[in-house]
């Protein structure tokens, strides 16, 4: 039996559930168990595929072309495990599926109400995906973290307080366990219990208990406010947890085991009661070794290396969440504390929340433009881009900023400045080297620009332009390295393999027509292909330091204690002296790829040019899924929706 621990929070939103819902699990781990994650977000959209970065933060790609909350890639960089588009349920998804069902006549003329149809659809949808292998054992996990997004008390929420509520009960006392996330303001150099409190009286009145209150507070939690919380909200002084401020976030779970949380979740889940493996304890207990050292050593670092992130969406922190975290990954594994510059902030309310740490350069401002425009910050972000010891250009869409990326990854070039793009900085990196290398005037993307005389990254032809959810090139898809490219360092990144495996989230493409102009001029090489030959994926120059560039989204892919080999090769770079070879020859002996080899499997598609019609998909050993593209993939979505049954029909059961 599956034990479930669900995470939810009251006062505010952005508290830091998705943190500790993460540690929680990772401390799990290292008791040798097996850990899954679900993400519930209560908003209306099917997926975050068609919301922009600024509004909901990143958009975290799954290996099988989920488009997710940002929360599941800290489930799978804390936990070390590969979920799927199923392990975020949200709002839209759950009345789609209720709907479609009425629409089918399934519900045989009842009236299809929240309860008990809507709620009995979560409870079966978490039950169904909790009990899916997401790790290397390919066996059903022990325990699942399930976390609510939002807060107690919103609206649109209550459906899933209801759904957990009746779930309790669904799977007994012994396999349950609430954590509730609170906030414990200061005010006047006072710890406040108030909202706390009034939370969890709301959470009570919904008929659920917590068993932990984890406090989240800027300074650590007195012993007297502990105290206060246990007693005014009825809990026993053991189960309060303080998660104060703390220079990592990778301290949580030590701080939270400090404390006695695994303990706690022992007795009262009766963890010890399952059955374990002694290599799967072995493995707990390496993990938590590896952990503890990975965060005392990173606060004993005294070097620093200094990385610019050129990018579009500035006004929210977590729209490059897991840009950030592959650098810090790479960072820690170089023993080296990261340093992200930037010109200035777009406003007094996001300098306060990046302060001196995590900032990046809006690329709008390195625009001619902006000379006049904006002046101060022109020239701060000039800056801080001829100031930094590497470049990287992370995703994105839209016209915006795209020439202040083109002008910085020009800056990279001639001035042998470590340079990482990805997606649309892969794209952009094509764009500059065919205006300024390759003489082709005007050259761009047929995203860009519909009048440009070259389009040296075009439209790719097998996707909808009409339909904008789900209708890109998602999820993960082999790379397959040229002959005689084993010098490469990004091949031998990777361990020196034939194939690297990354997942994508792209529209546009390499204009393969364009390809052999682009590589005649000597110097840039495309070293990476898709399997058929035809799709351009990974680019390096030759004669650089380091300026690689992929399509995919490698940043997904990074954990703390197995960095993505990308961003490894532009931070060891960006160290100097032979950091970089050090890094490269231990990758070329140690390197293993996060994804499981059930995930290693490449959907059936066409092919597009003439150059690779006749060539096979199965080169070099990769598996071929027979379906066909997006409309495959919304019917996969409708056939697994299918699979949840509610109980006994749940007509009339409340």
């Amino acid at each position: 039996m599956v034990k479930y621990i669900l995470v939810a929070g009251g006062v505010i939103s952005g508290i830091g559930k998705g943190v500790i819902a993460s540690s929680t699990g990772l401390l799990l781990k290292t008791a040798g168990l097996k850990v899954t994650a679900i993400k519930i977000d209560p908003y209306m959209n099917i997926d975050a595929g068609t919301m922009a970065p600024t509004e909901h933060g990143e958009v975290y790609v799954l290996n099988d072309g989920g488009e997710t909350d940002l929360d599941l890639g800290n489930y799978e960089r804390y936990l070390d495990v590969s979920l799927g588009k199923d392990n975020n349920v949200t709002t839209g998804k759950v009345y789609q599926y209720v709907i479609e069902r009425e629409r089918r006549g399934d519900y045989l003329g009842k009236t299809v109400q929240i309860v008990p149809h809507l709620t009995n659809a979560v409870q079966d949808w978490i039950e169904r995906v909790s009990k899916l292998p997401v790790d290397e054992t390919g066996e059903e996990p022990d325990v699942c973290i399930v976390e609510l997004g939002g807060t107690v008390g919103d609206i649109e929420s209550a459906p899933f307080i209801e759904a957990m509520r009746q779930f309790q009960f669904r799977v007994g006392h012994d396999n349950f366990a609430l954590v509730y996330v609170s906030l414990i303001p200061v005010v006047g150099g006072e710890q406040k219990t108030k909202p706390t409190q009034a939370g969890v009286r709301d959470l009570r009145g919904l008929g659920l208990l917590p068993d932990l209150i984890a406090c989240r507070c800027e300074e650590p939690l007195f012993p007297a406010t502990m105290e206060k919380v246990s007693m005014f909200c009825h809990v026993s002084p053991k189960q309060v947890l303080g998660v104060h401020n703390v220079s990592s976030t990778y301290h949580v779970p030590l701080l939270l085991r400090e404390q006695g949380l695994l303990d706690f979740f022992r007795k009262r889940l009766g963890l010890g009661e399952i059955q374990i493996s002694q290599d799967l304890k072995q493995k707990g207990q390496t993990l938590m070794s590896r952990w503890r050292s990975l965060t005392v050593g990173r606060d004993r670092m005294f070097d620093s290396v200094s990385i610019v992130l050129v990018g579009k969406y500035t006004s929210l922190q977590d729209s490059y969440m897991s840009v950030v975290k592959a650098l810090e990954h790479a960072a820690m594994r170089c023993d080296r504390k990261l340093e992200l510059h930037v010109g200035p902030l777009p406003s007094a309310r996001v300098k306060k929340l990046l302060a001196d740490t995590l900032k990046w350069v809006d690329s709008s401002d390195l625009e001619p433009q902006a000379e006049t425009s904006s002046p101060v910050r022109y020239h701060d972000a000039w800056r801080a881009v001829c100031s930094a010891k590497g470049i990287i250009v992370p995703g994105g869409f839209g016209q915006r900023g795209t020439e202040g990326m083109v002008a910085a990854i020009k800056w990279a070039r001639e001035q042998s400045v470590p340079f990482l793009g990805i997606c649309l900085g892969f794209q952009m990196a094509v764009v500059e080297w065919a205006r300024n290398v390759c003489d082709l005037q005007d050259a761009n993307s047929a995203e860009l620009s519909t009048e440009t005389p070259h389009p040296v990254i075009c439209f790719m032809p097998e996707i909808s332009k009409t339909h904008m959810g789900g209708t890109m090139r998602l999820g993960l898809r082999p790379t397959v390295f040229e002959p005689k490219t084993e010098d490469s360092k990004l091949r031998r990144l990777y361990g020196n393999k034939e194939v690297a495996w990354e997942r994508h989230r792209h529209r546009y493409e390499v204009e393969p027509k364009y390809v052999d102009e682009l590589e005649s001029k000597g110097g840039l090489r495309f070293v990476g292909k898709d399997e058929r030959g035809e799709r351009m994926q990974m680019l390096e120059l030759d004669e650089h330091p380091y300026f690689v560039a992929l399509q995919a989204h490698p940043e997904f892919c990074s954990r703390p204690l197995n960095p993505s080999p990308p961003f490894l090769g532009l931070v060891a770079a960006a160290c100097g002296g032979n950091v970089l070879d050090e890094q490269i020859a231990a990758n070329e002996k140690s390197y293993v790829a996060p994804h499981p080899e059930s995930a290693k499997v490449v959907p059936a598609s066409e092919a597009v040019t003439e150059r690779a019609k006749g060539r096979k998909q199965e080169v070099d050993g990769i598996r071929v899924r027979e379906d066909g593209g997006a409309d495959a993939d919304i019917e996969e979505m409708e056939k697994v929706l299918k699979k949840v049954v509610i109980n006994g029909g749940g007509e009339g059961k409340h």
